[in-house]
């Protein structure tokens, strides 16, 4: 037996949640509140309906409650806005606790409730203390929230080396895992300096472009297989996987020679599946 469920995404967060729809009919785009572990909190439907195996589920479903209306969206953006305001004030009483933490961005919950003070550090902060002196500054629950350099990126935005927005700032979805062996299948420096984004980390295009890389190069012959071309019998020394062309070697007594044929234009065994 299957179930229904509707993915739905945080303010601040590219992750995706599973909801049940509850009954309502939902639209991508669609603004909801949801029922949470920490309560009630809003976010916007990714994923429309679809049905899957409740085995594979790694908690019980909550619901959707409710769809979010145009006011109460607005109401929600205004609450953010006015805890917006006191950012300096946090990061005035930070000072004079003496703590190792960055304050990224003090925003509210939906309902307003509660502000919620995201941060980056190196290392635990013990800000037990800090938390008290904030509810009693701000007149308001207070949470803490401890972020990586990633999220820091994805909330305040920015421009990449290529003169973008920064992938994680476009709600492109979740990219924290990103290795070296994706940036060498796509032929790039493996310099860390030369292929990290702002947050110091690989950068997230090198993910979101992987499985692009990765399917075109099951059609390529691997680099030092032997292939057949016009000009006769060679060996691979490199693959262009977007322009899909391979660069040949061929050995003419003790000089060699490089040629670039379209892929077409290659013969070579492929390897069976």
């Amino acid at each position: 037996m299957q179930i229904e469920t509707v993915g739905v995404k945080f303010k601040n967060s590219n992750h995706i949640y599973s909801f049940s729809p509850n009954g309502l009919e939902l639209k991508q785009g669609d603004y909801v509140i949801v029922e949470t572990e920490k309560g009630q909190d809003m976010g916007v439907v990714i994923k429309e309906s679809e049905a899957i195996d409740p085995s594979t589920l790694l908690s019980p479903l909550k619901n959707v409650v409710q769809k979010a209306n145009a006011a109460m969206v607005e109401k929600a953006q205004q609450y953010d806005k006015d805890a917006a305001k006191h950012f300096s004030t946090v990061k005035k009483l930070v000072k004079e606790f003496g703590l190792d933490m960055k304050i990224v961005q003090v925003e509210a919950s939906f309902d307003n409730s509660r502000y919620i003070i995201n941060f980056t550090s190196e290392n635990r902060v013990d800000f037990r203390d800090l938390v008290k002196k904030l509810a009693e500054t701000l007149k308001k629950r207070v949470e803490l929230r401890q972020i990586g350099s990633r999220d820091e990126v994805r909330m305040l935005g920015g421009f990449g080396p290529c003169g973008k927005i920064c992938c994680c700032a476009q709600n492109m979805g979740e990219f924290d895992h990103v290795s070296m062996k994706m940036a060498k299948i796509q032929n790039l420096s493996l310099n860390p300096n030369a292929i990290s984004g702002l947050c110091g980390k690989l950068m997230c295009c090198i993910a979101y472009e992987n499985s692009t890389y990765q399917e075109a190069l099951k059609s390529m012959p691997k680099v030092g297989t032997s292939v057949s071309t016009k000009d006769g019998h060679g060996t691979v020394v490199y693959n262009d996987l977007l322009q899909r062309q391979v660069n040949v070697k061929f050995l003419k007594g003790d000089e060699s020679e490089i040629k670039t044929y379209a892929l077409e234009d290659v013969k070579f065994r492929r390897e069976e599946k």
